[in-house]
């Protein structure tokens, strides 16, 4: 609600829904003046008129959502998902969005996958990626109950990502919750291996520009040192189980993600990335029907 608030204005906020109408979250958008509901369920079933709402963020959990698309998608409203639960198509915006901007109920895939599905995506332009596999490493403040109810779907939908949007052969997501004190910022490794030869200079070059593109909308979100590359020929090939050799490059890149802070800690990179990427879509998706009506008229 604060993000979009303070974004370009082609988004206006016209409610805010949620369980418990004490929470802060509520107290505050009332604050804003913006208007709640809450109906112990999820607040949808309190909102009293779809007619003027176009887009809904659903940030609360992916079984929650699979209640909350029952009664969204007989009003036609478009639903940007949050959570893990893969029900529309995955969108990561700086790799596939376009294909997706009409989708009903778009899944912004989750927070692991935001940070690290552009990286593959980057290697991919200039190889073939093989296998990739990614660590998320996020600060246990910052992992709230719908989080930890949603480690298999993490995991799955992210490795799903790695491969239908990534363009990996094969994915695999691993997730760490880190309790450390004071708490961390969000960490993520991202392993790619590519067949066969490879130009380094050229994917390293592929990796710097899809950073600085995700920049554009998550300021915080930086490599944490220079990309790595380890080759692997006949003499010294990398043993893979259940495959066997393997022949090309590992690449390793590592990421790091401060949240804005604009209302949660700048440690909950986590949620901001998945914010921001959710707004990100919505201003594209706005644009691309305020062009419309223009063309229409």
């Amino acid at each position: 609600m604060i993000k979009l608030l303070r974004s370009s204005g082609i988004l206006e906020v016209r409610a805010m829904a949620g369980i418990d109408s004490a929470s802060d979250g509520l107290a505050r958008a009332a604050r804003f003046g913006v208007a709640t509901t809450a109906d112990g369920v999820g607040g949808l079933l309190a909102m009293p008129d779809f007619d003027a709402i176009k887009i809904v963020f659903d940030a609360t959990s992916a079984t929650a959502h699979q209640h909350n698309w029952a009664i969204l998608e007989p009003t036609g409203v478009q639903v940007l998902d949050l959570t893990p639960a893969s029900i529309g198509p995955l969108c990561v915006p700086v790799v596939n969005l376009d294909s997706h901007l009409a989708a009903p109920n778009l899944n912004m895939v989750t927070c692991g996958g935001q940070a690290t599905v552009p990286i593959v995506a980057a290697v991919g332009e200039s190889a073939t990626v093989a296998y990739a596999e990614i660590v998320s490493s996020i600060s246990s403040r910052s992992a709230g109950p719908g989080t930890r109810a949603n480690i298999d779907e993490f995991t799955e939908t992210t490795a799903r990502a790695l491969e239908e949007v990534g363009g990996a052969r094969r994915g695999k997501a691993v997730i760490i919750i880190n309790p450390a004190d004071p708490p961390i910022l969000m960490r993520n490794t991202v392993y790619c291996l590519v067949e066969g030869d490879c130009r380094h200079a050229e994917i390293e070059a592929s990796i710097l520009a899809m950073v600085d593109r995700v920049k554009a909308y998550v300021p915080g979100f930086r490599l944490k040192q220079q990309v790595q590359f380890e080759t692997f020929d006949q003499t010294n090939a990398l043993n893979i189980p259940a495959e066997g050799p393997f022949v090309g490059t590992r690449v390793t890149v590592m990421l790091e993600v401060t949240g804005a802070a604009h209302y949660l800690p700048a440690y909950a990179g986590n949620l901001d990335i998945m914010t921001s990427a959710a707004l990100a879509t919505a201003e594209r998706i706005a644009l691309r029907s305020v062009r419309a009506v223009g063309a229409a008229r």
